[in-house]
């Protein structure tokens, strides 16, 4: 059986006030194209179709789109999911009804789990789908008053899958969540996926998912396997934030042999405009080819610039945001001498920021003592925000 893998299309994302759907449009045309080349047997989406609960219209309108070609058209099922981005009670809405033609989406996770189940030549696949669920839904669903994690709310539900589970079948999963090889805490992969849980909650363990031929997972934007090369992340089609500046964005084309071996394929897309970061003097800046990428830009002059944005964007039209480097001086402990480091205000703490400033204009570093109250002037600010 051959199925394509993708997920985190978020529909409806904005960056820097930057409504991305004519790019998400691009990129989900050759998807489609790649449907009616490649004729698979269905369509995993992994999750995260829209980037939030109520998405704007022109989202739905491009969702009803893609669906309708690759549905309808192509005659391809489709077995999606809800993420943590979507509104499970909205994708969930006459599910029943659109299950007769192919399009099963499963917004809501229910007691009673029962898996799509797809024939080819070999016999039957059956395709788990389980949505996004934090672990009160989890607990609540179930009835398990134990469940408090993300990790011990998909040992509840993949341990019912297999009570369940027909030994004779082949068996994918799908789900949306953060999976890493023991359930350790990882670095997320994108700035602009926000956590599941906070305090190291979120993780679940990747050997819960032994038991299935294929697991086909969302919610990670960088495209990878975990632990195993059969537990995958199809990452977004589109890179969503600067932090995905590197990645390889794309889909997989997944074949499951009769005796359950799979064979994996990734496949490139190719984006309207690129994400990516340039830093250079609003000299050298000058002398570059217009391009119409989105474009995060650090200015290496010394001195400001006046105008910046609009002399970036006289070359950038899409500049998304423009810094300027910021100096800071750092002195080694009962050291004398000044260390010179070049720092990006948006990774500077708050403390080596104000360091640089009032290095600029005293000319003289900022003492110990000076810092100490600034961190304790900061600190108290953060505070009386949180509680307002």
């Amino acid at each position: 059986m051959k199925f394509i893998h993708t997920a985190d299309w978020h529909l409806g994302k904005l960056i820097q006030g930057i409504y991305m759907t004519e790019d998400q449009r691009h990129v989900l045309r050759q998807l489609v194209m790649a449907v009616e080349e490649e004729r698979p047997d269905a369509v995993i989406i992994a999750g995260d179709l829209y980037d939030r609960a109520v998405p704007p219209t022109d989202a739905v309108d491009l969702l009803d789109e893609l669906l309708e070609r690759i549905v309808i058209d192509l005659n391809t099922p489709v077995l999606a999911i809800s993420g943590n981005h979507d509104s499970p009670d909205r994708l969930n809405f006459a599910t029943k009804i659109m299950e007769g033609r192919g399009l099963h989406l499963a917004g809501q996770l229910k007691p009673g789990m029962k898996p799509v189940v797809l024939h080819d030549e070999s016999g039957a696949v059956h395709f788990h789908l389980v949505p996004y669920a934090d672990p009160a839904q989890v607990r609540y669903t179930f009835g398990e008053d134990g469940i408090r994690t993300h990790d011990e709310a998909m040992r509840a539900i993949v341990s019912r899958i297999e009570s369940a589970m027909d030994k004779s079948a082949r068996h994918v999963f799908v789900g949306h969540a953060f999976v890493t090889p023991g359930g350790e805490p990882q670095q997320n992969t994108s700035e602009s996926e926000r956590p599941l849980a906070i305090g190291g909650a979120e993780y679940v363990k990747a050997d819960y998912f032994k038991a299935f031929h294929y697991t086909a997972l969302g919610h990670l934007h960088q495209a990878h396997y975990v632990q195993q090369e059969n537990i995958r992340y199809a990452g977004s089609p589109l890179k969503y934030s600067i932090s995905e500046e590197h990645h390889n964005k794309g889909f997989y084309i997944v074949e499951l042999s009769g005796d359950g071996s799979v064979h994996v394929d990734k496949r490139e897309l190719k984006p309207l405009r690129d994400v990516r970061r340039i830093s250079a003097s609003i000299e050298e800046l000058e002398t570059h080819d217009i391009s119409e990428d989105y474009v995060f830009v650090t200015l290496m002059n010394d001195n400001p610039v006046l105008f910046p944005m609009e002399k970036v964007r006289a070359i950038y039209p899409n500049a998304l945001h423009v810094e300027r480097r910021v100096t800071a001086f750092i002195g080694a402990k009962g050291d004398t001498d000044r260390e010179e480091g070049t720092l990006e205000r948006r990774n500077a703490d708050p403390v080596s920021l104000f360091s640089a400033f009032y290095q600029e204009v005293k000319g003289m570093p900022l003492s110990d003592e000076k810092k100490r109250l600034f961190a304790e002037a900061y600190s108290d600010v953060l505070r009386e925000e949180e509680d307002a």
